[in-house]
């Protein structure tokens, strides 16, 4: 009977290593195993970067992983792998313990150093970043451009804590034929370059979707300080046939400071298009609970230069239809907030932080009574809303337009935020947060971790993201979970003020000192 019970046990082992392989991928010019064309995929032989992505279904399938190993993959690569299993995506990431970077500082056709065409694939906890970039001005002579990730094809797919930054073009472009995709936890900083005639250009994300049934997600990302605007739900074609630019949510990420390193302030998100045919219409927009910060100074009650931090529509013919703007926080300067060509909206409970909220008549006569409610608006002026060039009173605005009719206008100089804006665990890493600070007067601040299950005695390493080789602070938690964040860091002219600031806090709980039975021990145990 133990002998048939072994033999069930062991076809059991065999069939699970067979649905769940692992496959071992090198740089080619690692110091010791150097990856190949010619390998197999196996710790001792193993692929290249571009001979993994090559593999069809029939070797690297749903449930398989490739596991990238430390070092610097140097090149453009294109991936065309793709899971065949219905809910079983196959997995792209660093080995444990290793990173693996990405540098598409060379030349070659692709525009990307990441191209992805395949389907049903999970990309994460791996580096897109060149080495040695030296020139980002396209005027200058040895000016080499190339983006980080371009998503051109296959739905289903996730991206997952990469970072990607410093690349001489888009930060991520995700294209109208990838419906379902998710981005999540992903920092996505510092791309672009100065162009021949423009400041800057490259955004932290492009997005687009035309599938009807698949939603495109982007949520608890952190996007700052990119050449052009944050995030771009957007198409610049302007003789579309077809609707491409839909289905799209933007959930609680952080993102800030959109061209400041270029010598400008632009959107830190835009929903819109460039349609002049009226067929191509953003529409089925959610945009809810993200952080959007522009540079400053609250304490002097700072208004001044214009610094959108979100803006919806474009163009006449391409009114943004069936957008829900709720529970964001919208900080910047002049025009913070910028409602221009819109047909239909939800936007509520909402806090704006600066000059004039902008909004076009065509827009204000055509949104449905209580399409705003419940905003709180600090404004430096009595008359708060722009409409064309008209400056309209609070209350005014509300009864003429039936707008806002349970929202508040205050001065600017009552403005304060509570210190801690937002803590997110990060679902896909182990004891990891994102924080997010707000401090008017520049002071540090005590963030409690009661409600976390954050053991006492875990050590702790508090990274700045605009900083994040750099171990800001360590320490190790203590009976009230309380940790103190300190605001005033030394940062240059293109990184954002001390009132406010962003962290990656991650916790190494002490490892109980007890024996632990492995899984062949117990499986096995009754055998003997």
């Amino acid at each position: 009977m133990k002998s048939i019970l072994a033999a069930i046990s062991f076809c059991f082992i065999v069939f699970q290593l067979q649905a769940q392989k692992a496959f071992h991928v090198f740089p080619k010019d690692h110091p010791t195993i150097k990856g190949s064309k010619l390998g197999d995929g196996s710790l001792k032989n193993p692929w290249d970067l571009q001979t993994a992505l090559n593999q069809k279904s029939e070797v690297v399938n749903g449930g398989d992983t490739i596991w990238l190993h430390g070092g610097i993959y140097s090149g453009r690569f294109t991936s065309k792998l793709q899971s065949t299993i219905p809910n079983k995506n196959i997995i792209v990431t660093s080995y444990k313990g290793e990173w693996a970077i990405i540098n598409g500082n060379v030349p070659g056709p692709n525009v990307a150093t990441l191209s992805v065409v395949g389907r049903n694939v999970t990309y994460r906890d791996f580096e897109i970043s060149p080495i040695n970039l030296k020139v980002r001005d396209e005027k200058v002579a040895g000016f080499r451009p190339f983006g980080g990730v371009s998503h051109n094809s296959g739905k289903n797919c996730k991206f997952i804590n990469l970072i990607i930054h410093g690349n001489n073009g888009l930060g991520f472009g995700s294209w109208n034929k990838t419906g379902g995709t998710m981005i999540s936890n992903c920092i996505v900083y510092d791309n672009g370059y100065v162009g021949k005639s423009i400041k800057g250009l490259g955004e932290g994300f492009y997005v687009q979707n035309d599938s009807d049934t698949e939603i495109r997600v982007l949520k608890n990302n952190i996007i700052f300080n990119n050449y052009y605007k944050g995030i771009e739900v957007w198409s610049a074609n302007k003789k579309a046939n077809r609707e491409y630019v839909k289905n799209i949510t933007l959930d609680n990420n952080v993102i800030f400071n959109s061209g400041l390193v270029s010598g400008r302030t632009v959107d830190n998100i835009i929903v819109a298009t460039n349609d002049r045919n009226g067929i191509n219409i953003a529409k089925n927009i959610t945009v809810t609970s993200n952080i959007l910060y522009h540079n400053t100074n609250y304490l002097q009650n700072e208004v001044n230069g214009d610094a959108p931090s979100l803006t919806i529509g474009y163009y006449k013919n391409a009114p943004v239809e069936n957008i829900f703007i709720k529970n964001n926080l919208i900080l910047g300067r002049n025009n913070p907030f910028r409602l221009l060509h819109l047909k239909s909206a939800e936007i509520s409970n909402n806090i704006v932080y600066g000059g004039y909220i902008h909004m076009l008549s065509i827009t204000a006569n055509r949104l449905k009574p209580e399409s705003l409610d419940s905003n709180t608006y600090f404004t430096k002026n009595g008359t708060p809303f722009m409409i064309d060039k008209k400056k309209y009173q609070f209350d005014n605005w509300r009864f003429t337009f039936k707008q806002d009719l349970n929202s508040q206008q205050k001065s600017i100089k009552q403005f304060d935020l509570p210190s801690v804006l937002d803590i997110s665990k990060n679902d896909y890493k182990d004891h990891n947060y994102r924080v997010v600070l707000f401090s008017k007067n520049e002071n540090d601040i005590i963030v409690d971790f009661s409600n976390y299950d954050i053991a006492e005695n875990s050590n702790y390493v508090i990274r700045d993201v605009e900083n994040l080789d750099v171990e800001l602070k360590t320490g190790t938690v203590k009976n009230d979970s309380k940790i103190v964040f300190p605001m005033k860091l030394e940062r240059n002219e293109s990184k954002s003020l001390n009132n406010f600031g962003v962290y990656i806090i991650e916790f190494k709980p002490q490892l109980l000192i007890e024996e632990k039975e492995g899984f062949f021990k117990r499986l096995f145990k009754w055998l003997f």
